[in-house]
């Protein structure tokens, strides 16, 4: 239908059949008073701060439930206008802080620039004697009925926009506030989206104090488990496609940024779920585990819209084929240059392969993704030690870049340390993935508190230790492994010992008989990043093993013929922001750059490598790419009674007296566990959909 026409002031505008007043006015950049309307609401004119006056009309009328008509003649600035403006104003007010009133953050808030606009006061009216304290509160919700000046904004919102209806408006004592529905949110079968804090006008409804981080960008305090993810996934969309039943396409979302998504559902360390709102009700969504299920229903799809540009002619040799080394194959081989991965071992994967062992990392799950990487051209030498990097550029290759990991475990300094069955973390479990014998005592002291740690007290288990007992400076609450590793050693009856520091092995005859030990009253690292220890007096103690594993930390295995500048820890040093080393050509990336870190950070320092390279040869750098349809999230999300009660959903694991080195011990998600879990995602990335009213000094107000 053809646009109408209208004159607001003397000021003819055009306007959409349907539109009200108030919508093509603002539509046209012509501002008229408002503020329980919202873009993305229904109207409700109860503010009544929108009246105008229409010729040929009785009396004022809301302009935003008023539909336009062709021709119609509306004047916003009359005497009487202006009168009915301050007057529905200052009642507004009658409730609000006077110290609110007077704030100066006016171009923040909306109430603010309103009072501004309209230069009222809140001194005409009696206060009402509302609480100042909140009425209600939860670990993301913080409501300040002070504040709140019965716009109606949050109610429709929950209502209207969502299809919640967890808030309604209440009436005691001949006053009226917005409150859940049954005394508290969870009760009232909130979903805690957070609609109703994106449109409150006056900050009455905000996010809990210090639950969102706002000296942050909007998007990432929001959606902070997208924002702290190193590759950068889209976490939300990906769930929601689980929850929607299209896990095919959930994994083409994964796969826009990794290319081991199925490696990274089995063993990845998620920080994304330490940041996931959802914590604050009651534990995180399993964002790995809804991963895993994705990637294990994978149909291939993603294919059909992965980018792969001409040849080049530039060659690149990557030295390691870990994470970070074959990330960055994958994706300059998707740049149109031509690879060869270089890797020392015998087999393929760096510490993927070698490094977690096989009850966590089936190798075949592994093999299947480095095949992917083969598949665009990638070739990959195994037994392919490289001496000297640099080297590699007067072999032909226009580019090198090593990602050589850290293979190199640390042995303590300690008295004792050089007593026969001591095992270093790395060596051990290389070996045993390997498929090599490695003996080990019946009593097994692993001393440190990592995840490595605890893979190494799982594999001496299953090689037939009696007792395995992990050591560690940290305090149980501090450890740096992760809390499923942790109960999965405690339930196969490894013994942890926190807040404990090692200070010699102790043996007989060359042989050793335990680890001598301390408790430990406090700790921190000097600069030199020593530990400074602070032990409790009269604690020493020894704890008895037969062997000791050392899982201490690990370090790039470079030697001084590499060719490489190197800093502290036996790292090498480039330029933070391209990787490029010192030697032109030559670039470095993962590990072997920032020390032991986990495999998606590696994967992320991977893709910023091949954009770095590919720079360095003069192309864009682009590896972005969409695999998946993008579809707009529907913003009704529904009543779900009791769904601030769903627990989260852990997968089935194997029996402890089943596990052994090729025993899986989580079995991962059915549909009915990946449907459930899915569904406790709280959504907050919708937030970010929802329209910014805009300000008054933002239109034409003259």
């Amino acid at each position: 239908m053809p646009d109408l026409r209208l004159t607001i002031d003397g000021r003819e505008i055009a306007a959409k059949p349907g539109q009200s007043v108030l919508e093509a006015a603002l539509a046209a950049g012509v501002y008229i008073a408002h503020l329980c309307h919202h873009h993305d609401l229904p109207s409700a004119g109860s503010c009544r701060l929108c009246v105008v006056e229409i010729d040929g009309r009785d009396g004022p009328v809301t302009s935003c439930s008023t539909p336009v008509e062709d021709g119609m003649s509306v004047s916003t600035k009359t005497a009487r206008v202006k009168a009915l403006r301050r007057q529905a104003a200052e009642l507004m007010l009658a409730p609000h802080p006077s110290e609110c009133t007077s704030c100066t953050q006016y171009l923040k808030c909306e109430l603010q620039s309103l009072i501004l606009y309209l230069e009222v006061t809140d001194q005409h009216y009696r206060k009402r004697p509302y609480p100042i304290e909140p009425v209600f509160s939860n670990p993301l919700v913080l409501h300040d009925f002070y504040r709140c000046v019965m716009c109606g904004r949050c109610t429709r919102a929950c209502t209207d926009l969502r299809g919640v209806d967890a808030l309604t408006v209440v009436r005691e004592d001949g006053y009226a506030r917005i409150a859940p529905r049954n005394g508290s949110l969870a009760d009232s079968g909130c979903k805690f989206c957070g609609a109703c804090i994106e449109v409150c006008p006056t900050g009455a409804i905000i996010d809990q104090i210090g639950v969102v981080k706002m000296d942050r960008p909007k998007d990432a305090a929001l959606v902070p488990c997208r924002a702290e993810c190193p590759a950068g996934i889209d976490i939300p969309r990906y769930i929601r496609l689980v929850k929607e039943g299209r896990p095919a396409e959930a994994n083409a979302v994964v796969r826009e940024k990794v290319p081991f998504p199925s490696v990274l559902g089995y063993i990845c360390n998620h920080v994304c779920e330490t940041v996931c709102r959802r914590k604050e009700v009651d534990e995180a969504v399993s964002i790995k585990e809804l991963k895993r299920y994705a990637a294990a229903n994978d149909d291939g799809s993603w294919r059909a819209g992965s980018f792969r540009k001409p040849a080049t002619g530039r060659r690149v040799a990557v030295i390691g084929s870990g994470p970070a080394g074959l990330t960055a194959a994958f994706y300059l081989a998707k740049l149109g240059h031509s690879v060869v991965v270089h890797e020392a071992l015998p087999v393929a994967g760096g510490m993927m392969r070698v490094g977690i062992p096989g009850y966590r990392l089936p190798a075949d799950i592994l093999e299947g993704e480095i095949a992917e990487v083969a598949a665009l051209g990638v070739e990959i030498r195994t037994d392919a030690k490289v001496e000297n990097a640099p080297a590699l550029l007067q072999q032909g290759y226009d580019a090198v870049l090593a990602a050589v990991g850290t293979h190199q475990g640390a042995r303590l300094p300690i008295p004792g340390c050089d007593l026969d069955n001591i095992l270093i973390n790395t060596d051990f479990l290389r070996r045993v993935a390997l498929g090599e014998k490695v003996p080990v005592g019946e009593r097994v002291v692993v001393l440190g508190g990592g995840n490595v740690a605890f893979d190494c007290a799982g594999a001496a288990r299953r090689l037939g230790a009696k007792s395995v007992t992990v050591v560690c400076l940290e305090a149980r609450n501090e450890m740096k492994a992760s809390p499923e590793e942790i109960d999965e050693a405690l339930e196969e009856g490894t013994t942890v010992h926190a807040s404990v520091t090692f200070q010699g092995i102790t043996g007989e005859n060359g042989r050793v008989t335990g680890v001598k030990c301390s408790k430990v009253c406090s700790f921190h690292f000097d600069e030199q990043g020593r530990a400074q220890i602070v032990c409790e007096i009269g604690s020493e103690h020894v704890i008895e093993g037969d062997t000791i594993i050392f899982a201490v930390g690990q370090r790039p295995d470079i030697g001084e013929g590499f060719g490489l500048p190197l800093q502290r820890g036996n790292r090498i040093a480039v330029d933070r922001e391209t990787l490029a080393t010192s030697l032109p050509g030559v670039f470095a990336a993962g590990d072997a750059v920032i020390g032991t870190a986990s495999v998606i950070e590696a994967i992320a320092a991977g893709r910023r490598a091949a954009s770095s390279i590919d720079r360095y040869f003069g192309g864009d750098g682009e590896i972005g790419e969409v695999l998946a349809p993008v579809r707009a999230p529907n913003p009704f999300i529904g009543r779900e009674e009791g769904f601030a009660c769903v627990a989260r959903r852990h997968p089935e694991t194997a029996p402890v007296d089943a596990r052994d080195l090729a025993t899986l011990v989580d079995k991962g998600y059915d549909l009915e566990g990946a449907g459930c879990e899915s569904g406790r995602c709280l959504q907050c990335d919708l937030r970010l959909g929802i329209s910014r009213e805009k300000l008054w000094g933002e239109y034409d107000v003259r």
